[in-house]
């Protein structure tokens, strides 16, 4: 098996498996429980905690631990726009957002709040005199992804952070999940309040993620129930998942070090390749995350490709995994200014640390042989 499709899930690290199993069976305590047993899972969680802080280069206090991207998202966003609503109800966004954050704002529209979703360029990052633009004396918060799901580009969330300093009021969400272990980022010099982060596309187990909150900062809870996670997120704490997390969280910045060059070679190697098939577009652009490549084959159906390749033991998707199962074209592929077309034939391909020089000459190989034979059944 070669799998590629690395954005929508990774194979958990065998560590982080054992990690989840021994906390799952020798600190099975309920976290809040006052015996010994409930004593031990919360000196387990609060060492976690301490772990994933000196990971992310911030205070224990500002860790918030959930079930993974998609409530991160939805805390954040939510979260902020509630308790600021009295202050204003005007939010910022981006049109090649991923659906957990995408569909927040579009709930939150039904609720009476005003959404702003910026265009983008070509390359689907945000423009900043957009962002500039776009603010108000009623705006409450600015959302943005760092790294694409779908095309790989990065958008400049250091710069739009200096820019949101000069408005004390707008806080800053940032949804960093693509981007963790891949494309740095340093939540105090961008000026983060909040991101997001999901634990199974850093090859921790699904079920478990991180809030990064900053401190000062206000949510309202999704939530009622107990005063667990700094009274942000009701309910008993996974600390099997969240210890995983972490475990998962260290390995891959380790990792980072030594491979993210790897990475780049690896989907540098397929981008060149690519472009000497004929018939076949490429969309990532050139500044990009170093694991992403999104390209395009106009008259081929992408579920095409997806089963062409899985008959070969090749694993890769069509766009974000939330919406691959529907029909329609690419949201993203559009926003960007693509033909539709175009945006409904695209095929995406991520990689992990972990992939191999080999796996990719295989997968370049098949692919100059199976494209061309396809496009010549469809244009008989």
């Amino acid at each position: 098996m070669i799998y590629f499709d690395n954005s929508a899930t990774t194979r958990p690290y065998k560590e982080a498996v054992d990690t989840f199993v021994k906390a799952t069976v020798d600190f099975f305590g309920n976290p809040s429980s006052l015996h010994p047993a409930g004593k031990q899972a919360e000196r387990l969680l609060v060492q976690t905690r301490e772990r994933a802080a000196a990971l992310l280069r911030v205070h224990p206090k500002e860790v918030l631990f959930t079930s993974g991207g998609t409530e991160s998202n939805n805390l954040a966003i939510k979260g902020t726009a509630y308790q600021h609503q009295s202050r204003g109800k005007h939010l910022i966004t981006s049109e090649v957002e991923h659906a957990s954050s995408y569909e927040t704002f579009k709930q939150l529209e039904q609720e009476g709040f005003t959404v702003t979703y910026l265009p983008v360029s070509r390359f689907g990052i945000v423009h900043i005199e957009d962002v500039k633009k776009a603010i108000r004396p009623d705006t409450t918060l600015v959302s943005l992804i760092h790294v694409n799901n779908e095309l790989g580009s990065i958008n400049p969330i250091e710069v739009i952070g200096k820019i949101l300093q000069e408005h004390p009021k707008v806080l800053f969400h940032v949804d960093h999940v693509q981007g963790v272990g891949k494309v740095p980022l340093d939540l105090k010099k961008a000026n983060v309040d909040f991101c997001s982060l999901s634990s199974h596309k850093f090859h921790g187990l699904k079920g478990s993620g991180m809030l990064y909150t900053r401190s000062g900062t206000k949510l309202s809870p999704m939530f009622a129930g107990g005063s667990q996670e700094h009274q942000l997120r009701a309910g008993t704490e996974n600390v099997a998942g969240a210890t995983a997390m972490v475990k998962a969280l260290r390995m891959t910045q380790e990792a980072a070090w030594e491979k993210t060059d790897h990475l780049y070679r690896m989907t540098e190697k397929l981008i060149e390749a690519l472009k000497s098939v004929d018939g076949v577009y490429m969309n990532t652009p050139s500044e990009r995350a170093p694991h992403i490549v999104n390209f395009s084959v106009p008259g081929l159906k992408p579920e095409v490709l997806v089963q062409s390749y899985g008959e070969k033991g090749i694993y890769v998707s069509t766009k974000s995994a939330c919406s691959s199962k529907f029909a329609e074209p690419s949201r993203v592929l559009l926003a960007c200014g693509f033909s539709h077309e175009r945006a409904a034939s695209g095929v995406r391909v991520s990689l992990s640390f972990e992939n191999t020089e080999e796996e990719m000459s295989t997968f370049i190989d098949y692919t100059k042989e199976m494209i061309p034979s396809l496009l010549k059944v469809v244009n008989k």
